[in-house]
């Protein structure tokens, strides 16, 4: 049977079995199947359906959602693929290439797993990151499903694309009977992933004291990661003070890591946004200074680290007394904090910008926007340096210069102007990261466009500050680089189209209480600075057929009429048509636009046979100028 089935019958039939298969109707599978050609069988069975982010066939949705005898009605009476793949979601997380095995040893579903491998299913079938069924498994910490895939073969070796292994992501997620298991089976603890952390660095990270000491008793050794962080360094980093208790007292930690990590768990403590504890962190420090001189005759002196100017300068404390002489000093106890975390850290590891940036939101809560911007504009500098994508920073810093202008507090052009120039940079980085074949294209561009949005609420603060003279030239051959650099929204819109639309997207925390646009004042200071006024976005438009859709030309006329005429003195075509064959004046959705393009309505010759060209037809290509060709072509 099935000689019959219409196209329009198949699609049914397969929406059909798939929604029996994810709702555990075998047996309604079986009778809809039974009797039709094993072509369209196939067909049916391999077709991928798309719901809730998920693209799987019937045996995936099934394995899945632990459906366990509509997947032993699919294999034993189908011979359906048994290695098909799709995209399912886990935790938050899209999984493409998965298979069935893969989805029921990750939802832990032990009876599909066992019909699965009974069935001949590859147990170390990976997904498109290198993920194998037992990693599934092991991050949802089944230790009856682990066992019983490595009972039939499974290679507990495999790592997935960071070289992230079975026994790395156990530890992370403090699975401990999985963790024995593995390590009983042989799995190397001191294997290292790509960013050079051990399942050592993973336990120790999360806390997970019990399987920190099973490493330990099975031989993982205190390796550095590739931020020069050992498993008591991470420990300390994070707060986890009965990991650093423990780390400390094996025979092997030395005088000197003792101490760095006393004082790093300390000083974490002062300034973490999760474990603040003042009491803690004066504890460890001064549990720390004690080390360092209890034996008189091999007192270890805290090595020389330059002043920090955004920890106005600290000098850490040397002796017993200078600390104590803090002890009731929050605020000094904070800057020592910093001063000592990245001293013992180094100022290029990623985790040193965090407890400033906290330390310079409690700042701004209370007002304190100097010690903010100092503290903000130093952790800025360090990712910067090290290469770290610093969009957030840059963000962070438009809202707080909006707040400070919203309440009237004196902004210095200086502090804008440094961290404009940091957004030119990142500008720069972002698009040589976007052509890098091992980064997230997608993520990058969305990252590219949110710093060009943040680079027009700078400059719009900008503008509302004063300035002295010299100080409007900075700022002017700031946005001559910023625009030198071309920047573009996917759409095609340029800075200029941004600043005439109402669309443009302002951030809803303290900066939309500043920034709006259209703005007039943004538009006339990015024309004056060389942006081009017929430039076209991705549908032909020009800032000329953006800014005459404005719909409130009676409440914000001034803003309307300013746009108009800076695009229009500044030499914009009236006569472009975009990609719907419009002009501005056929684009305008009010009579005032209309009225003020008509007032100022000024073809030239040059436009008007432009215009007649492209009208009729007339084939003007390699017969003119290639600079009168893309003038034509405009038009």
């Amino acid at each position: 049977m099935g000689s019959d089935f219409t196209p329009e019958m198949i699609a049914i039939l397969k929406g059909k079995v798939y929604q029996a298969a994810r709702d555990g109707m075998a047996i309604s599978i079986f009778a809809m199947l039974w009797n039709l050609d094993r072509h369209i069988v196939n067909e049916v069975l391999e077709h991928h359906t798309e719901e809730d982010g998920q693209k799987t066939t019937p045996l995936i949705i099934a394995a899945r959602n632990g459906e366990e005898k509509v997947v032993q009605v699919l294999l034993s009476n189908f011979n359906v693929n048994i290695e098909q793949s799709g995209v399912v979601k886990f935790d938050g997380y899209v999984i493409e290439g998965a298979t069935a095995l893969w989805c029921a040893a990750g939802a832990g579903h032990f009876g599909v797993v066992r019909c699965l491998i009974e069935h001949g299913a590859d147990v170390n079938h990976p997904t498109l990151t290198n993920s194998t069924p037992l990693r599934a498994a092991c991050f949802d910490g089944r230790l009856d499903i682990v066992r019983f895939l490595v009972e039939h073969k499974a290679d507990l070796t495999i790592a997935n694309k960071y070289n992230n292994t079975c026994l790395m992501i156990s530890c992370y997620k403090g699975h401990r009977e999985v963790v024995t298991f593995l390590l009983e089976k042989g799995a190397d603890p001191d294997c290292k992933a790509h960013c050079g952390a051990t399942a050592l660095h993973f336990s120790s990270e999360c806390g997970h004291l019990d399987i920190v000491k099973e490493l330990i008793r099975f031989g993982a050794s205190m390796l550095k990661n590739d931020h020069n962080m050992t498993p008591l360094t991470i420990a300390a980093e994070c707060g986890k003070e009965e990991v650093v208790e423990y780390l400390i007292s094996l025979p092997d930690c030395t005088r000197e890591e003792k101490i760095d990590a006393l004082e790093l768990l300390g000083a974490s403590f002062a300034n973490d946004k999760e474990n603040y504890n003042l009491g803690k962190a004066y504890y460890y420090l001064h549990l720390a200074m004690r080390e360092r001189h209890l034996d008189a005759n091999n007192i270890i002196p805290k090595p020389e680290y330059p002043p920090v100017t955004a920890y106005e300068n600290h000098r850490e404390c040397q002796t017993l007394e200078d600390l104590e002489a803090i002890h009731h000093n929050s605020a000094a106890i904070h800057m020592e904090s910093l001063t000592i975390r990245e001293r013992i850290l180094g100022p290029d590891n990623p985790e040193v910008p965090h407890p400033v940036i906290f330390r310079g939101a409690v700042f701004a809560d209370s007002a304190r926007f100097d010690r903010c911007i100092a503290l903000w504009m130093h952790a800025m500098e360090l990712r910067q340096r090290n290469n770290r994508t610093i969009s957030k920073d840059l963000l962070r810093f438009s809202q707080v210069f909006s707040q400070m202008v919203h309440l009237g507090v004196q902004l210095d052009f200086s502090h804008v102007e440094g961290v404009f120039q940091h957004a030119v940079m990142e500008l720069e980085r972002d698009v040589e990261r976007a052509h890098r074949e091992d980064d997230d294209k997608d993520t990058m561009t969305e990252i590219y466009q949110a710093n060009i949005h943040t680079c027009l609420y700078l400059l719009v603060i900008a503008i509302k500050i004063f300035k002295s003279r010299e100080e409007v030239e900075r700022l002017h051959r700031l946005v001559y680089l910023f625009l030198k650099q071309r920047p573009a929204l996917r759409n095609g819109y340029t800075p200029l189209h941004m600043a005439v639309d109402s669309a443009t997207l302002v951030d809803d925390f303290h900066v939309n209480d500043i920034v709006k646009f259209p703005s007039a004042d943004l538009a006339i200071m990015l024309v004056n600075c060389g942006a081009d006024v017929n430039a076209l976005d991705l549908r032909g438009n020009t800032p000329l057929h953006i800014i005459v859709r404005y719909s409130e030309p009676i409440n914000d006329f001034d803003t309307l009429l300013q746009v108009m005429l800076v695009l229009i003195n500044g030499g914009a075509h009236m006569d472009i048509c975009n990609h719907e064959r419009k002009t501005p004046i056929e684009c305008t959705t009010t009579g005032v636009a209309e009225v003020i393009l008509r007032q100022h309505s000024q073809l030239s010759l040059k436009c008007l046979a432009a215009r007649t060209i492209k009208d009729y037809n007339v084939t003007y290509r390699s017969l003119v100028p290639s600079f009168l060709e893309e003038f034509i072509s405009l038009h």
